[in-house]
């Protein structure tokens, strides 16, 4: 993607802001086009402005970012003009990791100390060749996918190097499945989630990961549930989270699923009988949104509003920002105030969605519940469920993640060291 001449005049000092005629305060948000829907939360613009744009800012936000180290060593010290896809894989990635580690109502407080699992889950993905989803990691990853680093990622391949990344995050264990062909094997997600420990891929660990171990997240946490009332029925929603809680049932085997559904939902423009569901797709509480956006310009969808997308923007460049040995992080950067939106028709085609399933019963109800998104009327479906995998398809082979980085990888704990091998410009 070029750079345009905005973002160049502003580049190297502080933010460099690409123009986007998009932005605006939830104030500016029309209150007669009905309800906003954030991530499966409806929220009434007309007295609940603030709880929407708190739900917005709490959501973990990656920008192009300046001054990391060379990746793979002599590569890009920024991802500015090409990096805005893999920016979104990460902020669709972390959204599963706050829904896993902190519960879909945890929210940021900007006073406030947030917590190690907070503070965990931004250090997986800090500008660092050590961080398992780093702009450093997933650039090289997408090599095994035909990507040279610094070549611009469509949705779907953002999707498999995610799935490879996940199998040396033990720390959050999420089974990362992607759908092939526009269908969704519920076999082969069973398979993926009833895997045992044994069978996992271990990442390798330093001598310091021996030494430091995560607190187990959620042993004293209790699974809380209520039901609510929308346009999708009667649904099951994974509620009442405790700082760090860990919802899964000691007695179930049953791995979280971050699932992602790569489509092509029209040739050059989006297919106006998709509009309708893809708008649903935003009230299901296991969604974790939509990348995707316009061509070579991609964008990280949380929302909607009438018939506009709500949005996280990724092309703004910033400084790079570390952490210290006391693994304190300047985080303010990681969080927008302001969303953007535009028209649905204006969105490219090819999209990525993506749903988060805590546990065997939240993925049942997604089951249930995602026959009244895909399919409309006569129409063909959106996509396809189906129970078992097509004849044609080679055998499924869930534990096929298990393979070796093709880059140096190290823990994901905290550094001890002061002294790195990046220079970082604190904000």
């Amino acid at each position: 993607m070029a750079v345009d001449a905005y973002s160049a005049l502003l580049y190297g000092n502080g933010a460099c802001a690409t123009y986007e005629s998009g932005i605006v305060a939830f104030e500016d948000f029309p209150t007669d086009l009905g309800p906003i829907w954030i991530l499966g939360r409806q929220y009434d613009l007309s007295h609940q402005q603030r709880e929407a744009r708190d739900d917005v800012t709490s959501r973990l936000w990656f920008t192009y970012r300046k001054g990391f180290s060379p990746i793979g060593g002599t590569g890009p010290t920024t991802d500015q003009g090409w990096g805005c896809m893999l920016r979104c894989g990460q902020m669709m990635l972390a959204q599963a990791l706050i829904c896993k580690h902190l519960g879909r109502e945890w929210r940021w407080k900007h006073t406030e100390d947030q917590g190690d699992p907070y503070k965990k889950i931004l250090s997986l993905f800090l500008d660092r060749r050590d961080s398992c989803y780093s702009i450093h990691q997933i650039a090289q990853m997408g090599v095994a996918e035909g990507k040279k680093v610094g070549d611009w990622f469509g949705p779907n391949t953002v999707a498999q190097v995610i799935r490879k990344l996940s199998a040396f995050d033990t720390w959050s264990d999420l089974a990362v499945h992607v759908a092939l062909d526009n269908t969704v094997v519920l076999e082969d997600i069973r398979k993926l989630c009833e895997t045992t420990a044994e069978l996992r891929v271990s990442a390798p660990q330093t001598s310091s990961a021996k030494r430091k171990k995560s607190p187990e997240p959620g042993a004293s946490s209790a699974h809380v549930r209520h039901r609510t009332q929308g346009e999708l029925g009667d649904v099951m929603l994974p509620n009442g989270l405790m700082e760090g809680a860990c919802m899964t049932r000691p007695d179930q085997a049953w791995r979280p699923l971050l699932l992602i559904i790569p489509l092509r939902l029209g040739l050059n423009e989006i297919n106006s009988v998709y509009v309708s569901r893809l708008k649903r797709c935003f009230r299901l509480p296991q969604t974790i949104g939509v990348i995707g956006g316009k061509p070579n310009h991609a964008h990280y969808f949380i929302g909607v509003v009438g018939d506009e997308l709500v949005y996280l923007d990724p092309h703004t460049t910033q400084p790079v920002v570390g952490i210290d040995k006391w693994a304190y992080i300047q985080d303010d950067s990681f969080h927008c105030e302001h969303a953007s939106r535009m028209p649905i028709k204006n969105l490219d085609p090819s999209i990525a969605l993506s749903f988060y399933c805590h546990d065997e019963n939240d993925f049942l109800s997604w089951c249930r519940n995602i026959k009244h998104v895909i399919y409309e009327g006569d129409l063909s479906p959106m996509f396809e469920v189906a129970e078992t995998r097509p004849k044609h398809w080679p055998p499924f082979e869930p534990h096929h993640a298990s393979i070796e980085p093709s880059f140096e990888f190290h823990s994901c704990d905290y550094p001890e060291d002061e002294n790195s091998e990046e220079d970082f410009e604190f904000l």
